[in-house]
């Protein structure tokens, strides 16, 4: 992350004073006042990141395939404890309905109490670019006629799959070399597919100390999180034969673990993750277009067509 910190000069203040006619035997001086530099509350954080796979919640967002992500946030330090921030964020995807683009927009609060460092506020996930896909080739399924669009799975997608979350942090610091977290995030319409969602976590993080890679500036860390994805049920365009109309997702776990080494602005994350839906759910979640098979059968994909999406992977990524 690069920090940029724009401060006011200060002026140096040099008191002169001049000797009385009694005083002529001494020689008087005043000391000069220390260089003060003016506060100034505004902060930047800005950076990028390229991944052999962009994983959200331990789901593929670019099809397996590498991503590439920057971001911008502007912070406002209302004092050492109280910080407000609002930010956006870019990443390459991969999706069903053809969004190639997530464009994403945040804004919240900082508060810090000692060790304890909370985070509330909203994000936004935009998915610019869509477009209807629809079971039946030309529309009229699912989406408008003239849809000409059609996958073999026979998956479908809404055009527009943007939302928002609101979500609260806490992260406590329990000495230079260990934090822990936990989080929460909920959404009343989780990817506009009409159903809710909430996800839980907690995460670990230990950091080694400076002395492991004596003066070269490398430094190491080994971080994981455990979190759990609640949803509700669709609205009827993710209907089936049975479940006409919506069907009601699968909750599941997923989970990470991995090791960074940093150097100066830069970190490389090495990573293993994994969830615990099967690939028939997966591929009924996440409408996959490359979805294959017919033996995945569940009570939400009669199809049986399986996705590869919420499997175990390894995760490269670097970032600056």
């Amino acid at each position: 992350m690069k920090k940029v910190v724009i401060a006011a000069s200060a002026v140096l203040a040099m008191g002169i004073t001049t000797a009385s006619a009694a005083d002529l035997g001494a020689k008087m001086y005043k000391k000069a006042q220390p260089i003060v530099a003016a506060y100034d509350p505004w902060d930047i954080a800005f950076g990028a990141s390229v991944t052999n796979n962009y994983l959200f919640r331990g789901v593929s967002q670019s099809n397996n395939r590498p991503s590439v992500t920057a971001y911008f946030e502007p912070r406002y330090n209302v004092n050492k404890d109280l910080q407000l921030y609002i930010g956006t964020s870019a990443s390459s995807i991969s999706f069903t309905n053809r969004a190639a683009l997530e464009i994403d927009g945040y804004f919240g609060i900082r508060p810090t109490f000692g060790a304890a460092a909370f985070d509330f506020g909203f994000w936004y996930y935009g998915y610019p670019g869509g477009q209807c896909i629809d079971s039946v080739v030309g529309g009229g399924g699912v989406c408008p006629v003239g849809s000409n669009v059609a996958f073999p799975a026979l998956n479908v997608m809404k055009k527009d799959v943007s939302f928002y979350e609101g979500y609260a942090k806490l992260n406590y610091t329990f000495s230079d070399y260990f934090t822990m977290g936990v989080s929460d995030n909920y959404s009343p319409n989780f990817l506009n597919t009409g159903a809710w969602g909430n996800y839980a976590a907690v995460t670990a993080k230990a950091i080694a100390p400076t002395t492991w890679f004596g003066s070269s500036g490398v430094g190491m860390y080994a971080s994981g999180e455990f979190g759990r994805q609640w949803f509700g049920t669709s609205d009827a365009f993710y209907g089936t034969a049975q479940f006409p109309n919506g069907i009601k997702y699968t909750d599941y776990n997923t989970w990470n673990i991995g090791v960074g080494f940093t150097y100066k602005v830069f970190t490389l994350d090495l990573r293993y993750s994994d969830t615990s839906l099967n690939r028939g759910d997966c591929n009924a979640f996440t409408s996959d277009f490359t979805a294959s098979g017919t033996n995945n059968v569940t009570a939400i994909n009669p199809g049986g067509a399986g996705s590869t999406w919420c499997g175990a992977t390894g995760i490269v990524k670097l970032s600056a």
